[in-house]
């Protein structure tokens, strides 16, 4: 356990990585289908995310907690169908959707992430990164990215069948910086921050999807 020093915590999917690279790719493949069809790309991306992550936020609620990669490729045609496609299986195929969910896994460093780091490092603070998702594909986004954090310091929840944001998952973290200084967590969701900030941690909002720059957090 870490009992002294400071300490930040960061969220990885959509914070230190974000979903460009996967939106790029539902351009690429599906981007004349879906202009012709009057639905915008990235807007139909993004929206397969965020109902991905409802339904596993909610299962997990309901105590039928499913890892997130299981979820999220069954809910391509159903967002299709709400997108205003009539016949989603003739639109698009099983094909379409193992390519995009694929492509996932090839999501891209935000700019300046590792010089973020390297400024917290050189001001005293031990960077660590939590994720209550797959485990292999989120070490991946940090390892294809350069994104320096020892698998020491990766800390991981989804074996223990919780996700985010359930108070267990950020109380399992805070429990290792027992006697620490000072210890946040950043991410990029506000939904993340708050839980965090309930639950022991000083919290630190990323608003780049915003267009903002916060200069401050409490």
């Amino acid at each position: 356990m870490a009992r002294s020093g400071k300490h930040v915590v960061f969220d990885v999917v959509g914070t230190c990585v974000s979903y460009d690279a996967f939106l790029d790719a539902v351009k690429a493949r599906m981007g004349d289908r879906l202009r012709a069809a009057g639905i915008k790309p990235k807007l139909f991306g993004f929206a397969w995310i965020e109902a991905a992550e409802r339904e596993y936020s909610y299962l997990d609620r309901c105590g039928r907690y499913m890892p997130f990669s299981t979820i999220f490729q069954p809910m391509f045609y159903r967002i299709l169908s709400m997108a205003g496609v009539e016949e989603p299986r003739e639109f698009a195929t099983d094909d379409d959707a193992s390519f995009l969910v694929n492509s996932y896994r090839g999501l891209k460093a935000r700019p300046a992430i590792q010089e973020c780091h390297s400024r917290l490092r050189a001001a005293g603070f031990t960077v660590w990164a939590f994720t209550t998702g797959d485990v292999n594909r989120v070490q991946g986004y940090l390892a294809n990215n350069s994104i320096d954090v020892p698998s020491e310091n990766f800390v991981f929840f989804d074996s223990l069948s919780v996700g985010k944001p359930a108070a267990e998952a950020y109380k399992y973290l805070l429990d290792k910086f027992e006697g620490a200084e000072e210890t946040w967590f950043a991410a990029a969701h506000m939904w993340d921050t708050a839980e965090t900030k309930q639950n022991g941690f000083k919290a630190a909002w990323c608003s780049m999807a915003e267009k903002i720059i916060a200069t401050t957090s409490k």
